[in-house]
């Protein structure tokens, strides 16, 4: 018989930034700006309480995101609770390329783990990160919310697959979040079936040199996030956001559009930061960001 944990468990879950130029639907990185989650087992009903980002917006109810990768996992481990209460403390920007979703589910399924009596046992690691990208749909968010740091993921006929590799401690990231975000539904329908040849093969090109550059060649990330798929045909969703990125690689910063936008992403190290802080544009704020190593993590 399936038991559960006394009292509320803690977790934090970092944002994350996907595709990172060419790595499309494939890189993923986790930064240092986390969601803080706390859930106990009710005698009954359902209680959800949300602050801070999206919470004028998100439902209460059993069809929040957390709730609903709460269930799924629940439902993995053979075991659903008679109540449950939800507390979110978001600082994760919604519809903004920053990881969201990928934070509210993986939120959900560690949250969910935590408090079944021997629920890593119930649902080892690989697991639990499985069952994240199939409720995501794709594991390039999922994967380093998850696991932390900057990781490769993908799907074959195994399933969907995670490999973390290493990042060099000069990098870190300034993130530019526009007041107004934009669906990903709508950035991923303004995608074409097909590509040019030669355009797979100069994004496959950059995409690997991307990893190299992040584990010990930064003066490459330039060259390296040079994207040929999707940042382009995107433009008509996010003008404000591609025009940034094209002037902020004019000079010479390796910036790209995080995830499905519209915020962006720029590599930098920590002494040139708050200069290129300066540039964001009116009306947006900007992060300084390291790359975080933990993925979700118990408090």
């Amino acid at each position: 018989m399936t038991t559960f944990v006394d009292g509320p468990v803690q977790v934090s879950v970092p944002a994350t930034s996907a595709n990172l130029g060419p790595g499309y639907d494939s890189l993923g990185l986790a930064l240092s700006l986390r969601d803080e989650l706390e859930a106990e087992v009710l005698p009954e009903g359902l209680v959800v309480q949300v602050e801070g980002e999206g919470s004028d917006g998100v439902p209460t109810d059993e069809s929040h995101l957390v709730v609903r990768a709460m269930r799924a996992a629940f439902t993995q481990m053979g075991a659903q609770p008679p109540g449950l209460r939800l507390t979110c403390k978001n600082s994760v920007p919604h519809a903004r390329g920053l990881g969201s979703s990928s934070a509210a589910i993986v939120g959900g399924v560690v949250l969910a783990r935590a408090l079944v009596a021997g629920g890593s046992l119930l649902m080892d690691d690989e697991a639990a990160f499985r069952l994240t990208a199939e409720l995501e749909g794709h594991p390039d968010n999922v994967a380093p919310a998850f696991y932390g740091g900057f990781v490769i993921s993908g799907a074959d006929e195994d399933g969907f697959f995670a490999v973390g590799s290493s990042v060099d401690p000069r990098v870190s990231a300034v993130v530019f979040i526009p007041a107004e975000g934009v669906e990903t539904k709508v950035a991923r329908g303004l995608l074409p079936e097909r590509v040019p040849h030669r355009d797979a093969a100069a994004d496959a090109g950059r995409a690997a040199l991307l990893v190299a550059a992040l584990a010990g060649r930064p003066e490459q990330l330039l060259r390296a996030t040079q994207d040929y798929l999707h940042q382009q045909y995107r433009r008509p969703a996010m003008p404000a956001s591609l025009d940034l990125v094209d002037r902020l690689r004019a000079a010479g910063v390796p910036a790209v559009v995080s995830g499905a936008g519209p915020t962006v992403l720029a590599f930098c190290d920590d002494s040139q930061a708050a200069a290129l802080e300066t540039r964001c544009p009116r009306g947006w704020r900007s992060l300084h960001l390291d790359v975080d190593p933990s993925g979700a993590r118990l408090e």
